[in-house]
């Protein structure tokens, strides 16, 4: 959309313009009611006047946000991401009011296709999708993939993707957290420009695994750090061991680096099995800077299970300490941090047919287990379902504190059933 130079400088100040947003009432009551409107329905309420698309594509928006509604009030969205973003769309969904929005295309290069294993993380008002396995049709042979080393992030005040500098070393399937001030002081800490100087993206483990293929792939252990304020990649001290298809996240000021597999076997020498880990690796972050990698133990027995289930970090629990949580199978599990093991903590009200495509996220102290809703599968659904553009998505919503159980059903706007095996989520507070 072509803008004149005052609409533009205007559009991008986080001074008022002088319009009318809502007739009879002064411009200030009427931005800071609207800046109350969950995100998801910007879309549909830029359609109602030049005025509101004006105030809700500029950045005065979001400085009456961040001025007059705490972090702890602040939409807490989960986002999709179905396929390659840069072929199918993300989409944020708000579960408190059922609304879903779509985002912008990811930048696309022609060369390459079929990104997977990537990580999307959030921090401030931006969204982060870093690395990756895909093809490339500038590499031999084509049909290999290869892992990738590409950074965006989509910026929620321009409503625009922007190209980052790419990590140090290629990868997909790793660990990666936000680093830094995120979890201090952040009520009045925030800075929508993303870009304070506490800000950290770290990025540890992977490999060059694709979706399409069983146990190959690479299996890495170099551990890299993006610092936000200098837009640079930093590298770090590597993992103690090859670590692939693991998940990271951050308790206090540190990092943990969970799960994953790093050697493999064949059996019968035919078929690759992988070797996955029952331990974890810890790198704390103080004042200092980054110290050093310490291991911790396995976490399960021999014959307990076979590998790491779904993880999920409840910001806010006991004590002010985050509560890390598993989904295996159909029960969820506690990490109990003294004993170093996982005490069950309930089982799903309604257990889903296939275990494995189940999608596990925390938001807002609740843990949400989702799942293509298919009814049953008798032969008249699915022929009813061949007529429908788009199936439900159930989701069975957990409250660790008060240990209470709640359902939603929601419609997405996806043109094909949900993966959970392939999409990549994370969540992020507007």
């Amino acid at each position: 959309m072509n803008h004149h130079p005052s609409s533009s400088s205007s559009s991008s100040s986080s001074q008022p313009p002088q319009q009318t947003l809502i007739p009879g009432l002064p411009y200030d009551l009427s931005a800071l009611i609207l800046a109350y409107l969950p995100y998801p329905y910007h879309g549909t309420l830029k359609s109602i006047s030049k005025s509101w698309h004006h105030f809700f594509s500029s950045r005065f928006y979001h400085s009456i946000r961040l001025k007059h509604i705490p972090y702890s009030n602040t939409s807490h969205l989960l986002c999709i991401f179905p396929q390659d973003p840069s072929v199918s769309p993300p989409y944020l969904f708000d579960p408190h009011t059922k609304a879903w929005s779509s985002l912008p295309l990811m930048p696309c290069n022609p060369h390459v296709y079929g990104l997977c294993n990537f990580a999307s993380v959030s921090l401030n008002c931006h969204v982060y999708v870093l690395g990756g396995s895909l093809f490339d049709t500038r590499s031999f042979p084509l049909d290999r993939p290869s892992p990738s080393s590409y950074s965006f992030r989509f910026d929620f005040v321009s409503k625009r993707w922007e190209t980052l500098p790419p990590m140090l070393s290629p990868r997909g399937s790793f660990a990666c957290a936000a680093v830094g001030n995120w979890n201090r002081n952040r009520n009045r800490n925030r800075n929508w420009n993303g870009n304070g100087n506490g800000n950290r993206i770290v990025v540890a483990g992977g490999g060059s695994r694709h979706t399409m293929f069983g146990a190959a792939g690479s299996r890495m252990s170099s551990v890299e750090m993006y610092d936000i304020g200098r837009n640079e990649w930093i590298g770090m001290e590597g993992l103690p061991r090859f670590r692939a298809g693991c998940v990271g996240f951050m308790v206090g000021d540190e990092f943990w680096v969970m799960g994953g597999y790093g050697e493999s076997r064949t059996i019968l020498g035919v078929f690759p099995v992988d070797e996955y880990y029952r331990d974890a690796a810890v790198m704390r972050f103080g004042d200092e800077g980054e110290g050093k990698w310490r291991s911790v133990g396995d976490m399960w027995d021999e014959g307990e299970r076979r590998q790491l289930g779904k993880i999920a970090v409840v910001e806010d629990g006991s004590a002010g300490c985050p509560q890390v949580f598993m989904l295996d199978k159909n029960d969820i599990f506690r990490y109990d941090m003294t004993s170093n093991r996982w005490c069950k903590e309930t089982t799903l009200p309604k257990r889903t047919l296939d275990e494995s495509a189940v999608g596990f996220v925390a938001l807002n102290g609740e843990l949400h287990v989702m799942a293509t809703h298919n009814g049953a599968g008798s032969v008249e659904n699915r022929r009813l379902r061949r007529h429908k553009r788009l199936t439900s998505l159930y989701i069975q919503i957990y409250h660790p504190g008060k240990r209470i159980w709640r359902t939603l059903t929601t419609q997405p706007p996806f043109q094909q059933p949900l993966d959970f095996k392939t999409a990549v989520m994370c969540t992020i507070r507007l």
